[in-house]
């Protein structure tokens, strides 16, 4: 049977160039796909691929911290200690990014921060050949040449500006200083990029919800962000009901007993001073009843409660075999506003074959989700 070519990564030209030359180096024949012959180095999202059978020795390599090191791919980490005070809104041109819009200028209103409107564009070469799970991939019709893309863009990124103004004026959102920026490459790695540099207090990106389409289960970058930033991620669906986050009432905060949750948790509430609100730790259990997590939980919430003895705090075990519906059910049954989990760092063969919590909740609910990075002591 013929041994079929797969893809390994979807990487800029200058890192594929990289990966090629580092898997060669350990007898795995590569390939360089969907390259822009005329300027190789404008070219972003190429395609590395292998041979299938390659590919338990080569998502090795990738695990492994020689080829993705700062120095290696040539992006050195700025020293930035501080968190700055601005709230980064990716943006593509959606009525979900708008939503987001509203949502983030708000919460930069009540934390005294400015705002960052990025917009990553996309230019692919052959644009039949590569997967659109989403729609911050800016897609191409075939007539579409690279040259006016930068031009195209740039208008969609000013009338998009234009509208945020007119909101303002009409005091639909808040006064408040924004800026756009506009960068080229592949979305999630932009993002991701810029906040490392500029150390944002938050990142508030937009979803469709629930009606997600399949397909985008593997290509999200709303996904990708909430699985690899080290800054707090704040996913808002379309069709969230409120518009600000002093209308939120409840928190849900997702734990499982690890100590990196209850680090997130102290940064969730030092984070959200500003606002007024109830949490309810939720754990998820194969056992409803399970008289050792109830102890846990209420360990937990006694802990937390001698911590922040205004917050209202209340604990409950949500089952795990159907882990999302009955997450459904509690959070219409106890008006959950917001769900919060921790994010730990995973390696990319569990993030492709075993999505996260988040991951999967991004593509399944209606809620607003705030994914912070779970640091060890």
């Amino acid at each position: 049977m013929e041994d079929k070519l797969v893809t390994l990564a979807i990487l800029t030209y200058a890192k594929a160039q990289i990966l090629k030359n580092v898997l060669e180096s350990e007898g795995i024949e590569s390939y360089i796909h969907n390259v822009n012959q005329i300027q190789p180095v404008v070219s972003s999202g190429v395609r590395v691929r292998i041979k299938e059978s390659d590919l338990p020795h080569a998502l090795k390599i990738t695990e492994s911290s020689a080829w993705l090191s700062e120095e290696v791919v040539g992006e050195k980490s700025p020293k930035i200690e501080k968190t700055n005070n601005k709230v980064l809104i990716p943006v593509d041109f959606s009525n979900y990014s708008l939503k987001a819009c509203e949502f983030g200028f708000n919460f930069a209103k009540n934390i005294g921060a400015e705002v960052i409107l990025l917009h990553v564009y996309f230019t692919p070469i052959y644009a039949t050949s590569l997967p659109y799970g989403d729609v911050f991939n800016y897609q191409l019709s075939d007539e579409d040449k690279v040259g006016n893309i930068l031009q195209r863009t740039q208008g969609d990124l000013a009338i998009l500006s234009d509208k945020v103004k007119e909101k303002v004026s009409s005091g639909e959102f808040p006064n408040i200083k924004f800026t756009c920026v506009l960068r080229e490459g592949i979305p999630e790695e932009e993002i991701l990029k810029y906040a490392k540099e500029y150390r944002p207090y938050i990142i508030v990106m937009g979803t469709r919800g629930k009606n997600q389409k399949d397909i985008d289960l593997i290509g999200s970058v709303t996904a990708e962000v909430i699985e690899r930033s080290h800054i707090p991620v704040l996913a808002i669906p379309e069709n969230t009901p409120f518009k600000q986050f002093s209308e939120v009432k409840r928190i849900a905060f997702i734990t499982n007993f690890d100590q990196r949750d209850l680090i997130a948790f102290d940064s969730l509430i030092n984070s959200l001073k500003p606002f007024i609100f109830s949490v309810s730790l939720i754990h998820l259990s194969e056992h409803v009843k399970d008289a050792w997590n109830e102890i846990k939980l209420g360990g937990i919430k006694e802990y937390f409660q001698k911590q922040y003895p205004l917050l209202d705090i209340h604990y409950d075990v949500v089952k795990n075999d159907d882990f999302l519906n009955s997450l459904d059910k509690y959070i219409k049954s106890n008006y959950i506003d917001i769900i919060a989990l921790t994010s730990y760092k995973r390696n990319i063969f569990s993030r492709l074959f075993n999505p996260g919590i988040a991951r999967k909740m991004i593509f399944h609910s209606d809620t607003p989700l705030l994914v912070i990075y779970g640091r060890r002591n």
